[in-house]
């Protein structure tokens, strides 16, 4: 069964997340999908712009987790093969505009600040969650960190605390938070405006807009990251939340006076 559905309607390719089961976490077998279904978009001469969606409630819920706590201690984790999937849409020479229409956390904000145009509902609901987990948003921040108000990237990224759509647009996580009825119509608008631009010359105003590389940002964040993952903390976060207890780390709850 598919992981990542495609479907091609008037010069815009819809590449969506179809793994509801797991809230559309980034295993290795959904990026490998979606890595397949971009490289089909960008050689196609009739593809113009790139939405990137998803089915069921949540937009992605970053890094499977499940696989990376069944991973060998030297094998290799989710969260490194991330930083292939975000480098390949923040190279993208064709516009790429995110749908969110419920929450994402961790990894999955990577997606979606690494795309172009992002339009999220107003519920939708974020949080850089890796904290609480043990390790660190490292991969991540090679594309989330040029997006966000450094004040806000401080706050959000040590407190792990959730957030709305609302605060997304406020902070430049996304281009615009909308109510749900309105999602689509306003991603259709940003596509139709995209598909009235030169191919190269979209191309060209991309390049203006991201002119730092960041494959050899990512490569160093990805061996990091894979540290914290594969540290006695990081298995601690994973267990705890399998567990639904909290980490060894968190104090105990203080005892009520009188």
């Amino acid at each position: 069964m598919a992981l990542v559905r495609t479907a091609t309607d008037a010069g815009v390719t819809t590449l969506t997340l179809d793994s509801p089961a797991n809230r559309n976490a980034l295993s290795t077998a959904l990026m490998r999908e979606l890595l397949d279904a971009l490289a089909e978009a960008l050689t196609d001469t009739g593809v113009r712009a790139v939405v990137l969606s998803h089915t069921g409630t949540v937009f992605c819920s970053g890094a499977d987790l499940k696989e990376t706590a069944a991973a060998a201690p030297d094998g290799k984790v989710p969260a490194e093969m991330i930083a292939d999937v975000l480098a390949a849409l923040w190279e993208f020479p064709k516009p790429v505009v995110a749908r969110v229409a419920g929450p994402a956390r961790a990894g999955g904000l990577g997606l979606i600040a690494a795309a172009d145009i992002a339009v999220c509902t107003r519920e939708a609901t974020f949080a850089f969650s890796e904290v609480r987990l043990g390790v660190i948003p490292a991969v991540i921040s090679a594309t989330v960190l040029p997006r966000l108000a450094p004040r806000a990237a401080a706050e959000l990224y040590l407190t792990g605390d959730v957030f709305d759509g609302v605060r997304a647009a406020e902070i430049g996580l996304v281009t615009a938070a909308v109510t749900a009825e309105e999602l689509d119509g306003r991603v259709r608008g940003y596509c139709d405006s995209l598909v009235r631009g030169g191919p190269l010359a979209l191309a060209g105003t991309k390049q203006l807009l991201r002119r730092t590389a960041i494959r050899g940002e990512l490569a160093e964040l990805s061996t990091r990251s894979a540290g914290y993952f594969r540290s006695a903390e990081g298995r601690e976060g994973m267990a705890a939340l399998r567990e639904k207890r909290p980490a060894t780390w968190v104090p105990a709850a203080p005892t009520p006076s009188g």
